[in-house]
């Protein structure tokens, strides 16, 4: 299920529980993020058992426009997760919206 931009920076700025995961490179990473962990999508399946302590809590994952973090998505909810959730549009939309 996606989750929008603006639903997003009203969970940061309230202080919401959820996991945050940017599956971007590391100099994207670098370049601007939104306080996410950094697991490039390149390690993501063998990052998937580090996280199952957080299979049945809310995962957001992000990346540069939706497409790498839409798959990452895709690969927790096939390892049984219960609710992971794509930023739609990606750090793009965020930047365009609420620039850095």
């Amino acid at each position: 299920m996606d989750i929008t931009i603006q639903e997003l920076k009203e969970k940061l700025d309230k202080g919401e529980e959820f996991v945050l995961i940017d599956v971007r490179e590391p100099h994207e990473h670098e370049e601007f993020n939104v306080g996410g962990k950094l697991i490039p999508i390149g390690t993501f399946m063998n990052a998937i058992p580090d996280l199952e302590e957080h299979q049945d809590e809310e995962v957001v994952l992000y990346c540069r426009s939706g497409n790498r973090s839409g798959m990452a998505e895709h690969l927790l909810r096939a390892a049984g997760f219960k609710n992971p959730r794509n930023l739609k549009g990606g750090m793009l939309a965020w930047l365009d919206q609420y620039g850095k």
